[in-house]
């Protein structure tokens, strides 16, 4: 295999691969499984099980693992051997349908929110036929659901198939509304465009803070930021571009189609997009993206940086989550159409996405809360707390058309004419792309660009699958019932456009005044902080929509409610004791040995030359003497207050962190910061912003 053509989804039991070593009658039950959602013949596991390990075997694999995704935001796995003894004491490699289709790793020790308590420990994983396994050095990994022993969904991957397939079914009812009777399935599609930082390792093990939380917790500003835009789109660095080709050929062989890679605005930034692809499929493949991104850069030298703002004063990280909606025949349902009735089902499912942002913008928020994500939305990188859809002037006029129930069609693309008759004509865009919104129209599908670099995309997208199933549900509903099929549908798309416009926008998401204009004449919710959204998760509304949907059960919605809150105050609850650690047993000392050598020198001099006034020194000791004792009361007022936290219920917990210790250890990190930028380089006891982000 020389091509990266040739290459591609090489290590992956892929439809290529079960094709060539599976019986034809086997294969094509599977294979309907996969592609039409049809229930598992259990009596094709043993045969898919063991060409499974054949295939894996013959690639170098001598174990496999069951490889799932808890609700901690990472994968986990547990690896099992195929070699089996035999009685002659030979052995041989072994793996049955049993243990393809089912696990039973440790439930009590993940995220549960209540469900699993400690000496409840039994959980299982279950084969996910429709997301291929692969292998990972020398590891079969299989991707599989997780759930405890009373069957509740304990992982990202559950929710978001269950969310997948009420999506399809209520898609699939409209669509014969419209006379489509050939679409078997439509499917959710998403891709990730993940962003990161690249620092070099030995900086990076000088600081206990990157180790501990992900994140820079002191630091002040490098002379240089991103001010130039000098960074973004510039030429790759060769130590990064080792890092990106060796990536790309582990995503390629792995069949994660990665297409694009850039550095981004903020320096030691990078951006990786591939193509999107079914939602589930999505999900795992960025997961394992993240995860290689991870290892391949230590491999380099380099540690690859996910925290949502690892740096202050320069942009953080953001994943936008590309989304869109199509059948099993090819057709894009998001994609305005040029003929009346392609036109009028792009308008109807417009429409559907429309109401369900604006229905359901609090679901949408909480599905990208996290700690990390707090200190990133409403920042220069990122789109503002309040949800809003971009669609473009010309998507505003077919709305503005469709308000007034008239019939309408997507525009020819204009050309573009650059004045130079060198330089070819090109065909522009619909719309333009608007970088402040949260969910933009970008022409065939919508971008998503809440998401923090670090989060699992399934959370966003079973959301997303489940407010537009909900939605469109309601318009099935309505319109099987109707006498007059199209004046019906004409009178919904009327309805719900005008009750639901006040969630497009396209002006400028940063402005105070748009804010302004959301919250107070839009009636548009500003969820700020997690905790402020968190306790909307089980509203009412919510927990009913969850429930119709069979996406989640109450019980499901409550836990997930718990663990999220549990993980916000744990995740800060570290940053604030490393704070502590590092400004008492580094910073202090730093710059108490810094003011001691100072006045050693000032001294030294005076006794040579009694008269200078030695007002360098005088200046320095006073002010790093103040500063001194300004951190130690900082210190202890960041102390007490993660002590007064303790014994709180759940929500009192979260909001006693985000009023009263995250300001506490923001005005630690001021003094801190505002000692470094006075402290000669040398007297500094970690790396410094400007040999963090300029090194590599």
């Amino acid at each position: 295999m020389n091509s990266a053509a040739e290459r591609f989804g090489s290590d992956v039991f892929n439809d290529r691969a079960m094709k060539a070593v599976l019986p034809k009658d086997v294969y094509t039950k599977l294979i309907a499984t996969i592609s039409e959602g049809r229930e598992l013949d259990a009596t094709i596991a043993d045969q898919v099980a063991s060409a499974m390990k054949n295939w894996a075997v013959s690639k170098g694999a001598t174990n496999y693992t069951h490889w799932f995704q808890p609700m901690t935001g990472v994968t986990a796995e547990k690896h099992d051997g195929f070699l089996a003894p035999c009685e002659d004491g030979s052995a041989i490699m072994d793996f049955s349908g049993k243990e393809l289709i089912k696990g039973e790793p440790d439930a009590s020790s993940f995220p549960s929110g209540g469900l699993r308590s400690t000496f409840e420990a039994r959980g299982y994983t279950a084969w996910d036929p429709t997301s291929y396994a692969f292998i990972k050095g020398k590891t079969l990994c299989i991707p599989t659901a997780f759930c405890a022993y009373s069957g509740e969904a304990l992982d990202q991957k559950t929710p978001l198939l269950r969310s997948m397939d009420a999506l399809n079914t209520q898609a699939l009812r409209v669509l014969r509304l419209l006379g489509d009777t050939e679409s078997k399935r439509v499917r959710s599609m998403a891709g990730a465009e993940q962003e990161y930082f690249l620092v070099d390792k030995t900086l990076y093990e000088k600081r206990p803070d990157l180790i501990y939380t992900g994140r820079t917790l002191f630091g002040n500003p490098a002379p240089k930021g991103q001010e130039l835009d000098d960074h973004y789109f510039g030429a790759i660095r060769p130590r990064v571009r080792a890092f990106m080709e060796e990536l790309n050929e582990c995503l390629w062989r792995l069949g994660i189609p990665a297409k694009t890679e850039h550095n981004e605005v903020a320096p030691a930034q990078h951006e990786l997009a591939p193509i999107y692809e079914n939602c589930n499929v999505a999900a795992d493949h960025n997961q394992l993206t993240m995860e290689l991104m991870r290892t391949i850069a230590e491999k380099h030298g380099l540690v690859c940086l996910l925290h949502e703002k690892p740096f202050a004063n320069v942009n953080g990280s953001g994943k936008h989550n590309n989304w869109s909606i199509g059948t099993d025949t090819g057709v894009n349902l998001l994609k305005p159409g040029k003929t009346p009735e392609t036109a009028r089902r792009f308008m109807l499912f417009l429409t559907a996405v429309l109401k369900a942002v604006d229905d359901y913008q609090d679901l949408l928020r909480i599905s990208v809360a996290t700690a990390g994500n707090d200190h990133r939305l409403g920042g220069n990188e990122a789109p503002p707390a309040v949800l809003s859809i971009f669609l473009g002037d010309e998507l505003e006029a077919m709305l503005d058309d469709a308000e007034k129930g008239l019939s309408t069609h997507a525009s020819k693309k204009s050309v573009m004419q650059l004045g130079v008759e060198a330089l070819p004509a090109f065909k522009r865009d619909a719309t333009d792309r608007n970088r402040t919104s949260p969910f933009a129209f970008t022409g065939n599908k919508f971008e998503f660009r809440m998401p923090g670099s670090s989060l699992s995309i399934a959370g966003p997208n079973t959301v997303l699958n489940s407010i537009v199933a909900d939605t469109l549900r309601i318009f099935a509903d309505e319109l099987e019932a109707a006498e007059d099929l199209d004046g019906a549908i004409t009178a919904l798309i009327m309805r719900e456009v005008k009750a639901h416009r006040r969630i497009a926008f396209n002006g400028n998401g940063y402005d105070d005044a748009w804010v302004k204009e959301a919250t107070e004449k839009r009636g548009l919710l500003e969820l700020k902080t997690t905790p402020d959204c968190l306790p909307l998760l089980v509203a009412e509304k919510n927990i009913a929509m969850f429930n119709r949907m069979k996406v989640f059960s109450e019980t499901e919605l409550v836990s997930r409610y718990r663990a999220k809150l549990e993980i916000y105050t744990k995740t800060v609850r570290i940053e604030a004791r490393t704070m502590l650690s590092m400004a008492r047993t580094e910073i202090l000392p730093a710059i108490e040995s810094a003011i001691a050598a100072t006045v050693k020198e000032a001294k030294t001099k005076q006794a040579v030359f009694p008269e200078i006034t030695c007002g360098y020194e005088r200046k320095f000791a006073g002010k790093m003497s103040a500063l001194l004792d300004a951190i130690d009361e900082a210190a202890d007022a960041l102390e007490s207050a993660v002590a007064s936290a303790e014994g709180l219920s759940e929500e009192e917990e979260a909001f006693r962190y985000r009023d009263v210790i995250i300001p506490a250890m923001d005005a630690l990190r001021a003094k801190c910061d505002e000692a470094e930028a006075f402290m000669p380089e040398s007297k500094t006891p970690f790396p410094t912003y400007g040999a963090l982000l300029f090194s590599v």
